[in-house]
């Protein structure tokens, strides 16, 4: 009897202790159902709506027509669709390393102890809160244009200006340094990650008579690397999706120089309205990113170095 009513009151205690569990997780999901309903409204049933639509021929106008992977062949023999791949990934290599030096250098700047660094740190961080938006793209445009300031800046020197953003030769180059100006972000995050190296390690390595340069490359930039790869990881990113420069600073031109992949895909989508063609060029790109992006991770296992890793062999 008393085993049965032990198993009994096993039993109630774990029907109980289910309950407050369920309720526990009904409460949770109230709680993020807004961002849930985003997410699968707003995220997964377009993605899922643009994989479905790759394999179609839509102009929005007309019902999809199921086409397989026409739209995927398509490209291979596309010749605008290649060179914008070209032109991407020309801009991805030049431009996020250059941002990325820039952003250290400064970082490295503004971590010293010196009377109103603040101002200079906010003074800084200024052209990333606004961004890649159309007036900074309005601005860089009229700086660099056959009669702005910057040509006026060289005729002082005796130096002939051009067209920068119409020549075929320095468009991208504009751009390039339109995204390393722009390094705020980037600088905040290598800012926090100077504050966390220990300074004993800067004095002990100056006791044992290292420089500046040797603290450099053997204290700052392993300690520092984890950061350099989280940056190095998002800034590869946000360049692979590059639009707004191009679109309103050159429209693509000169001759495409600056035709990026994104470029590209709003042509063909909202302007040819072969929106089918522009799904699958979508998905490529996410392919794209992917690819790139694990194959950045698949080198940090070599390059980055965590505390962690101490006594590893």
């Amino acid at each position: 009897m008393s085993t049965r009513a032990a198993t009994v009151t096993t039993a109630t205690a774990s029907k109980a202790l289910l309950g407050r569990q369920l309720r526990r997780d009904l409460v949770g999901l109230a709680f993020i159902s807004p961002w849930l309903f985003g997410f699968l409204a707003f995220t997964f049933w377009p993605m899922a709506q643009s994989l479905w639509l790759s394999f179609t021929f839509y102009d929005l106008l007309t019902e999809p027509r199921w086409i397989g992977l026409e739209n995927f062949q398509r490209m291979a023999g596309d010749a605008r669709f290649l060179k914008s791949v070209r032109i991407t990934l020309t801009y991805v290599v030049l431009a996020v390393p250059f941002k990325l030096v820039v952003a250290l250098a400064i970082a490295m700047l503004l971590a010293q102890k010196i009377r109103g660094v603040g101002i200079y740190r906010v003074a800084y961080y200024i052209p990333s809160l606004i961004g890649s938006s159309v007036a900074v793209a309005i601005m860089w445009r009229r700086l660099l244009g056959g009669d702005g300031p910057f040509n006026a800046f060289l005729g002082l020197f005796g130096v002939q200006g051009r067209e920068w953003v119409a020549h075929p030769d320095y468009a991208l180059w504009t751009l390039v340094g339109l995204a390393a100006w722009q390094f705020g972000s980037s600088m905040v995050i290598f800012l926090a990650g100077l504050k966390q190296i220990p300074a004993e390690l800067y004095e002990a390595s100056a006791v044992d008579g290292a420089n500046r340069r040797q603290q450099f490359w053997r204290i700052t930039i392993p300690m520092l690397s984890p950061v350099i790869f989280f940056n190095l990881i998002m800034q590869t990113i946000v360049a692979f999706q590059v639009f707004t420069q191009g679109f309103i600073i050159t429209r693509g031109g000169p001759l495409d120089e600056t035709l990026f992949y994104s470029l590209y895909l709003y042509e063909k989508g909202f302007q040819s309205f072969e929106m089918g063609y522009a799904s699958a060029m979508a998905w490529v790109l996410l392919v794209m990113i992917a690819l790139t992006t694990l194959a950045l991770f698949k080198l940090a296992g070599r390059l980055v170095y965590y505390e962690t890793d101490i006594g590893k062999s």
